[in-house]
């Protein structure tokens, strides 16, 4: 307990701004692990009620025919980061893997916006509605930080000045935005699919179906083209939640870093470098004009 209580001391203490990316991995990795993952998942599917996001991955054939390695890659470059901070050689490393990706097609500065929005204000919303403990304001605010200054990194432009305006604008751009398309159920079927695999074999997907929708919203549904769960579904799937998160309160807490290894990433089962991270296409591109 002395030592679980000297970790969230130092987070109270330490600056929001100027200390973001050790609030981010003491709040990532030591007192949210399983949350932080979850939230981050959600957030992929957010990105998907965004018709030109949805359009882009589904046109580069990712989702749907490698879903697994780009669900693994996507892991390893918000880990990298999250785990090593921006001003890292590593981190950084992977931030320019991810620029020059990124760098190959047509994205809009709202749409780089927007999804790194889903980075904050999921993991906020996910934690405060189902962690063991809500997060303090200092963790709120150097998630905003931390993100804020990689998406300067990523080059994103007019990143709202402050956490409110930040929100605001998302859930702005949510309004206006979201809607449904095929390629937007096509990617979120993907990555649904993906998602229940690890934890059930297929032929309870179809079963488990309606515990994923629980967990989304009524805008993002109906930009997924999913079905509204049952009110009763909502309230099973959320009170198992709410119980995982009191017997968390009640059990002892993690004392080491809860960070992702290689062998956590079936696609990578040797491990991988800089290098390795990225379709196959580009990967082939890259290593020709090398």
């Amino acid at each position: 307990m002395k030592k679980r209580m000297n970790v969230q001391k130092e987070i109270e203490r330490l600056d929001p701004k100027a200390d973001c990316q050790r609030i981010v991995f003491l709040t990532s990795y030591l007192e949210f692990p399983w949350d932080m993952t979850r939230a981050l998942e959600l957030a992929l599917f957010r990105t998907f009620a965004v018709p030109s996001i949805a359009a882009l991955l589904d046109r580069t054939g990712e989702f749907s025919n490698d879903t697994l390695r780009r669900y693994d890659d996507t892991s390893i470059i918000i880990n990298e980061i999250m785990i090593n901070g921006y001003y890292s050689e590593r981190g950084g490393a992977f931030i320019k893997r991810m620029n020059r990706m990124h760098g190959q097609y047509d994205i809009s500065n709202d749409d780089f916006l927007y999804t790194l929005s889903t980075f904050i204000y999921e993991p906020i919303r996910w934690i405060n509605k189902f962690g063991w403990r809500t997060l303090y304001r200092n963790e709120c605010l150097a998630l905003y930080h931390f993100w804020s200054a990689v998406g300067e990194r990523m080059r994103i432009q007019d990143i709202p000045p402050t956490y409110e305006a930040f929100e605001q604008w998302s859930l702005d751009y949510e309004n206006k935005m979201f809607a449904n398309t095929e390629a937007t159920q096509r990617v979120a079927n993907c990555t649904r699919d993906l998602l229940l695999s690890f934890y059930l074999p297929k032929s309870l997907w179809k079963t488990a179906e309606p515990a994923v929708y629980a967990l989304m919203d009524e805008p993002l549904l109906k930009a997924m083209n999913y079905p509204l769960p049952s009110p009763a579904t909502r309230r099973r799937v959320e009170a198992a939640l709410r119980v995982r998160a009191k017997l968390m309160r009640l059990l002892p807490k993690h004392k080491n870093p809860q960070v992702m290894t290689f062998q956590q990433f079936p696609t990578h089962p040797d491990g991988y470098t800089v290098e390795d991270i990225g379709p196959k296409s580009l990967r082939d591109k890259w290593r020709q004009s090398a």
